[in-house]
This record gives structure tokens, sequence and C-alpha cells, in this order.
């Protein structure tokens, strides 16, 4: 018995100085988060603003060229050069805000990424003189309509 309680002992030491370790070390590493929180909190705000102004910046440019390039007369002998530029902005517009996970929840984004898709699957369809049957017209301008009003609201 005298042994048992002797290990028993001797574990429980170990045990409170382990316990020691973990918890000094995890208050240390808390201390160092929260020195660095101010940082840390400020930093993505202000980048996220000056993102966001360019995000609707280029979200409006590209809201824009859908809605003139998908009214151009098909006759028009720019309508290739434009679709060609449509396709330009939008494969831009698509890689550089796809991977951004602060604005995949957005309304705006959905629905420019949706036109987008429609416009190009399009084109890439049917070439840059094809007509776009008037559902699916009605339903991308519906949409970029409803993006644009988005982003008046900061959606």
């Amino acid at each position: 018995m005298a042994s048992s309680s002797l290990a028993n002992a001797s574990r429980s030491g170990r045990s409170q100085s382990t316990v020691g370790r973990r918890g000094l070390t995890l208050s240390l590493a808390a201390a160092g988060i929260l020195t660095h929180a101010s940082t840390i909190l400020v930093l993505p705000s202000g980048v996220l603003a000056v993102e966001d102004d360019e995000y609707v910046k280029d979200t409006t440019e590209v809201i824009s060229k859908v809605r003139n390039t998908i009214n151009i007369d098909r006759k028009d002998p720019n309508i290739a050069s434009a679709v060609a530029e449509l396709r330009e902005a939008s494969n831009t517009w698509v890689a550089k805000y796809r991977r951004e996970k602060a604005l995949l929840g957005r309304a705006s984004f959905r629905d420019v990424y949706s036109a987008l898709n429609a416009v190009s699957g399009h084109y890439i369809s049917f070439g840059p003189t094809a007509p776009i049957p008037a559902k699916r017209k009605a339903r991308i301008l519906e949409e970029v309509d409803t993006a644009e009003k988005a982003l008046l609201r900061g959606r």
C-alpha cells in the first residue's frame, strides 16, 4: 500500500507540474494573442474597406459591360469585340473575387457570378453573333438589377 500511495503522490506531482506548464504556456499564448489582437483586428477592417470599394467599382463596371453587350444589335459590326471585352472582364472579375471568402455570401456576388456564367456560357456555346433567348436575357437583366441594388445596400 505504501508503494501505491507513493506512486500516486509521484504521479499527482507530475500532473500538477505538467498542468502548471501547460497552463503557463496557454497563458503566455493568450497574452501574446491579446497583445497583438488590436493589430490583427485593425488591419483587416482597413484592408477590407479598400477592397470593398474596389469590389463595388469592379462589379459596377462588369454589370455595365453585361448590359451594354447583351443589348447590342446582333448585326452591329462591333459585337465580336464587345463580347471579347466582356469575356475578358468577366474572367478577370471572377478570378479576382471568386476566392474571397468575405464576398461569397453577398447577394451582389452571387447574382453577378450567375449572370456572368449565363452570358459566358451562351457566347461560348453559340458564338458572339447568336441572339440571347428572351427568357435568358430577362433573367440575366433581372440578376444584374438585383446585384446592383444589393451593391447599393452594401450587400
